[in-house]
């Protein structure tokens, strides 16, 4: 069986091109969405988030146990210190995300968000 990460001298630490996934909510900010990757691209819609507001969605993904760590970053598509991200919630088969617009004016951008699920253990 192929492994799915890759460690490589010299190289970057990941999984290795082809496990990824990519999605995009359907309605709003607050959308839920579910791909089922170990790592992958959540693109948000364009639907307005009011200054200084936050807004929590689910992502149900069949790899992510409760134990296990999720990394997310914002990688494109929204004004660079306009948004904070935090992952707020992990769950056997899903976690929460939090977008949150810190600029101080109303923005209605799609924003794409990166991430990874790290394969922990409780002990």
């Amino acid at each position: 069986m192929a492994s799915l990460f890759e460690v490589t001298a010299g190289a970057a630490i990941g999984y290795v091109s082809g496990v990824g996934g990519a999605v995009t909510q359907a309605t709003s900010k607050s959308t839920g969405v579910t791909l089922n990757k170990p790592c992958g691209a959540i693109t948000t819609t364009n639907s307005a988030l009011a200054a200084d507001a936050e807004v929590t969605f689910t992502v149900t993904n069949s790899e992510v146990a409760a134990t296990d760590v999720v990394v997310a970053c914002i990688k494109s598509g929204g004004t660079s210190g306009a948004y904070v991200l935090g992952v707020t919630a992990m769950a056997a088969g899903s976690f929460d995300l939090t977008l949150g617009n810190v600029s101080g004016g109303s923005l209605s951008q799609a924003v794409v968000i990166n991430f990874i699920v790290l394969k922990a253990a409780a002990a």
